[in-house]
């Protein structure tokens, strides 16, 4: 390791991709076949996947560290999101690392994500690594994957040197990798061999003052904050005095009070590193990303760690509901401003902004899964509040109005094409390109601009009976398109509180679809269900059947109730329309309205209309 032995050469690499194309897969084969585990100790798949939503959804929503040593040098690995949502990941730790290791899926060839991970890459002046991935699957042509890669290369404005890319083919599930499609190989050697030769060694002098740039934040109840970082001057040691440099130009002493490195998936402690390795330290309660650790004598400080701006943002709010209180523990704005502002030292690429309420905050992230994934961990956390519907972050460019535009790829079978086709038109996407496989599916490539996408995917999975792929990335700034048509359906209110009825709701079926069972609490304002016409209707859900004493000639008719809708986070947020919030709690996903009662909807609704009417 190189902190115990300091003359051990180093790699550092970063592995980039398209969400699915299998980073964290090749991760775990690197990994076993490295000789971190122990013979016979169980190894889980996904190893790198630490948190529980990762588990859950199979995507990486947080980089990674890890370390492996061979041939006596040592490979420092980063584990970076595929999802361009979490790009402010992507972007920061591309900061660490002298190389990258670009997967692309033999099959899907380049994606949105592809190209955006891979312009970050370029931008840093990184010569990828390629592997095309998954080669062992039907249906593949992995040379015509490289073929695309190029072009894709050729595209993003490439030098020479980079459009020179070394290639290899492999499987991260078969744990093998090799140089060209004629070999034959049962090991991931050949990549190890690819890094060594391909990838440089860090620069870096370990006889300059200390310099050490903060990427990444994670916490411990034992050691309290800690800072991951690259080293890229300097030596650092346990115990020692430093400088922590701020963003606002302000100097802070202190002194590292642990140094850790990384050796598989542990952080073992110690005594010294050196420039060039990456490392976790503690010793600073308050720090953001991007700042540096320097020498006290002599503080310099590095450039400042830029990510993209924001596109879309939500309103959070507290929770005011008649169920507000009963399911979570932190309900109030003081805990959801602690909260957010927590998450904001670790989140580079969100953004909180106080409103003329104290008891609503804006967000604005990067995309709807970028948001949703911060609810949901909130809500895991015990939170509860109400959130309004995504909305796109408009600018001022140059006199102009403008919105962001996402480039969109999807891949369905041919019969769903049109009617994908003509949902994306009425949607203000502009098809760019169309790619028939010959084999029953086509690939359709779409600008479009991002307020466009929300509350698609479902409608998409809806058209492709779940067969249908898509993917998108944000692209640029444009004039804004006009309006887009929202909801086609309107919604079915409550306008009681208590218990559903099943007769109720069994009357109910023939207006909608219902979102409740019978026996869920509901409430004035809730949205129980959707309406089979455009408008909204109040409803009566938990009216029950009259008894009276007069036997019945008849019998009783059945009472057959179609299964309720059931609403996860990201459905509901995707589902709402601009006067419903969706309200979340440890326990439940609910909708409602903004305003509760019937009079004030329909006062709301008459205020709005002559404010339009007066401007």
């Amino acid at each position: 390791m190189s902190s115990a032995h300091p003359g051990t050469p180093i790699r550092n690499i970063a592995i980039i991709a398209h969400v699915d194309h299998g980073k964290t897969t090749l991760v775990d084969a690197l990994l076993s076949q490295s000789g971190i585990f122990r013979e016979g100790e169980a190894i889980p798949t996904c190893v790198m996947d630490s948190n529980d939503l990762e588990r859950e959804r199979g995507i990486t929503i947080l980089s990674k560290n890890t370390a492996v040593d061979y041939d006596g040098i040592r490979i420092n690995i980063v584990d970076t999101p595929g999802h361009a949502d979490f790009g402010g990941e992507v972007e920061r730790v591309l900061g660490m690392v002298d190389g990258c290791l670009l997967i692309v899926d033999a099959n899907e060839g380049p994606m949105p994500q592809t190209r955006f991970v891979l312009k970050k890459a370029l931008e840093k002046g990184l010569r990828p690594i390629v592997f095309v991935n998954k080669i062992d699957r039907a249906r593949v042509d992995p040379e015509v994957a490289v073929d695309k890669v190029l072009d894709l290369f050729l595209e993003l404005g490439a030098d020479d040197d980079q459009c020179d890319f070394p290639y290899l083919f492999g499987s991260g599930m078969g744990g093998y990798a090799k140089p060209d499609m004629k070999t034959e190989s049962d090991n991931m050697r050949p990549l190890f061999e690819a890094i060594l030769r391909h990838v440089p060694p860090p620069v870096g002098d370990p006889e300059k003052p200390l310099q050490l740039q903060v990427t990444t934040l994670d916490y411990s109840d034992f050691l309290g904050r800690i800072m991951i970082g690259r080293i890229h001057n300097g030596t650092i040691r346990a115990n020692q005095p430093v400088a922590l440099l701020r963003d606002d130009g302000s100097v802070k002493r202190g002194r590292i009070s642990k140094l850790l490195g990384f050796q598989g998936l542990q952080r073992v402690e110690i005594e010294q590193a050196r420039a060039g390795d990456l490392v976790a330290v503690s010793g600073f309660d308050e720090v953001n990303i991007g700042e540096t650790i320097a020498c006290p004598d002599e503080p310099k400080a590095l450039p400042l760690i830029k990510v993209d701006e924001p596109t879309l943002q939500m309103t959070f709010v507290i929770n005011d509901s008649p169920f507000a209180g009963k399911e979570g523990k932190f309900v109030t704005s003081r805990q959801i401003r602690e909260r957010l502002d927590r998450e904001l030292q670790a989140n580079v690429a969100l953004r909180v902004e106080e409103t003329a309420d104290t008891d609503v905050f804006m967000v604005s992230g990067r995309g709807e899964l970028h948001l949703t994934i911060l609810l949901e961990n909130m809500r895991r956390e015990g939170y509860e509040l109400a959130v309004g519907r995504p909305r796109v972050v408009v600018r001022n460019i140059d006199g102009v109005k403008s919105e962001p535009f996402e480039m969109l790829t999807v891949d369905v079978e041919d019969a769903n094409q049109g009617a994908v086709m003509e949902a994306l038109g009425l949607r203000r996407g502009d098809l760019i390109d169309m790619q028939p496989d010959g084999r029953g599916r086509v690939r359709l490539d779409y600008r479009i601009p991002a307020r466009g996408l929300i509350g698609f995917q479902n409608e998409f999975l809806n058209l492709t009976r779940g067969n249908g792929i898509m993917s998108h990335v944000f692209d640029a700034y444009g004039p804004i398109k006009p309006e887009i048509s929202s909801r086609k359906n309107g919604v079915l209110i409550s306008g009681d509180d208590g218990a559903a009825v099943a007769y109720a709701l069994w009357k109910l079926q023939e207006r909608g679809r219902m979102f409740v069972s019978p026996g869920d609490k509901v409430y004035e304002g809730m949205v129980i269900g959707i309406h089979s016409r455009d408008n909204d209707l109040v409803v009566n859900p938990v009216k029950e059947k009259q008894l009276t004493n007069v036997r019945s000639s008849g019998k009783d008719e059945a009472i057959n109730l179609v299964p309720p809708i059931r609403q996860t986070l990201e459905l509901a947020i995707e589902f709402i329309a601009d006067d419903e919030l969706v309200e979340i709690t440890p326990k439940s996903v609910r909708i409602r309205k903004r305003y509760l009662s019937d009079s004030d909807r329909r006062r709301a609704s008459r205020s709005g209309a002559d404010a339009q009417n007066a401007g």
